[in-house]
């Protein structure tokens, strides 16, 4: 994401989040920025999941869908980011309270 968009994805991730809230379609206008941040956030996860079938431009990608609102996708990355950020390690300070060290 970095990389492509030269911007930092925990943070727009957080700002698209924060941008929506418990907002619906009918009651939310958002801005073209979070718009925008919706479409590359979509695009990084597309391409990491299928490199080989997904186009190096995010434009072409978009393309290839037709309307959809966001409130019916956005739900699923948040998902799926939640998967992606999940710790799989134990907390070393609660390994130490289970072993009185």
């Amino acid at each position: 994401y970095r990389l492509k968009f030269r911007r930092d994805i925990y943070q727009d991730f957080a700002a698209l989040q924060k941008s929506v809230g418990e907002k619906t379609e009918d009651s939310s206008a958002l801005d073209i920025e979070s718009l925008e941040v919706f479409e590359n956030i979509a695009y990084i996860m597309a391409k990491h999941a299928d490199p080989e079938n997904v186009p190096d431009n995010p434009d072409e990608w978009l393309e290839a869908f037709n309307t959809f609102s966001i409130y019916e996708v956005l739900p699923q990355l948040i998902e799926l980011w939640g998967l992606n950020v999940e710790t799989q390690a134990e907390s070393k300070k609660n390994i130490a309270k289970l072993t009185a060290r």
